[in-house]
């Protein structure tokens, strides 16, 4: 168990490490990484989501619409109750990053890594899964109510707004690319093998780019150690996965679909909050506080929650 957890998890901090030295060394721009990001979220990570996906089996994506709708309600539930928890204190926008921030996890970089690293290749799918539904779910529903704050009046959200913000969230390649895939396996249609090796040459920088971007993100960000930072990154890396652990249970999966769920909420969290943020000159203390805590925090608890879920199998 011991090697197996130095395996999957050194690759995952070396690379952090790397990132946001190269970034506090300045031999990246740590300020300006839209161009890393275009090639993560617009190349790579579709690329590599697609090839996942669509080399899954019809039965095992069968078997993965229980996963689906336990991530997908641990999202809303996180999200929901991080925002109106922070809107006592915070703007509509503040409050829309640090949710999303906090519900999100880092699965662009780590969950697919990490699950196939830890227990193979057919945990890939519910690690692939988790970041096409963060995406496509309270990924949009931020947007939305980012443009809602930056109006300076409105306080509440219309379903025109949240609308437009799904649809322009469905036009993106990290959307459609999986859900294509799945549409390819439903109607039993393989990709040559040329297409094949093309996405799996693109999409290998996926992992690796999403750290060093994740890295690149956390060493421009201010850290300030106070009591709401320490309490989000213990209900980030405690409470969450606690969570999404009873969500997955009431669902009919299996113990191997149940462990998976929660390890993926057990990540830190994600960048995607305070890239959105950035775009709206939004980025609250407590989102980027809270995302440099998590991390350094993780080294002790991902370990520990891999090792709990191997006694629960």
């Amino acid at each position: 168990m011991a090697n197996a957890i130095v395996d999957a998890l050194v690759p995952i901090f070396a690379g952090l490490l790397l990132g946001f030295g190269a970034g506090r060394q300045g031999l990246m721009d740590n300020l300006n990484v839209r161009n890393l990001i275009a090639l993560v979220m617009t190349i790579s990570a579709p690329c590599a989501l697609f090839l996942i996906i669509v080399n899954t089996s019809r039965t095992i994506l069968q078997q993965q619409i229980w996963t689906s709708l336990a991530i997908t309600l641990t999202f809303a539930v996180l999200y929901i109750g991080c925002y109106f928890w922070t809107r006592r204190t915070n703007s509509v926008s503040e409050s829309a990053v640090i949710a999303l921030t906090f519900a999100f996890p880092n699965s662009a970089a780590i969950a697919v890594s990490l699950l196939t690293t830890t227990y193979g290749h057919g945990a890939a799918a519910p690690g692939a899964l988790s970041i096409a539904i963060g995406a496509v779910t309270i990924s949009p529903v931020t947007l939305a109510l980012l443009e809602v704050g930056s109006q300076g009046k409105a306080t509440t959200i219309g379903i025109r707004t949240l609308a437009g913000g799904i649809i322009r969230s469905l036009t993106r390649p990290i959307i459609w690319a999986p859900a294509l895939a799945i549409v390819l396996v439903s109607i039993g249609i393989q990709i040559p093998e040329y297409l094949s090796n093309t996405l799996g040459l693109l999409g290998g920088a996926a992992a690796g780019g999403a750290l060093l971007l994740t890295g690149l993100i956390l060493s421009a960000q201010p850290f300030t150690l106070t009591r709401p930072v320490l309490i989000t990154a213990f209900a980030k890396l405690i409470l969450q996965p606690t969570l999404a652990f009873g969500i997955a249970l009431a669902m009919p999966v299996s113990h191997a679909q149940v462990r998976d769920i929660t390890l993926i909420f057990a990540i830190p969290e994600g960048f995607f909050g305070i890239v959105f943020g950035k775009s709206f000159n939004t980025i609250p203390e407590l989102a980027s506080s809270g995302l440099i805590a998590t991390y350094g925090l993780a080294i002790a608890t991902l370990p520990l929650w891999i090792v709990l879920l191997s006694r629960f199998m």
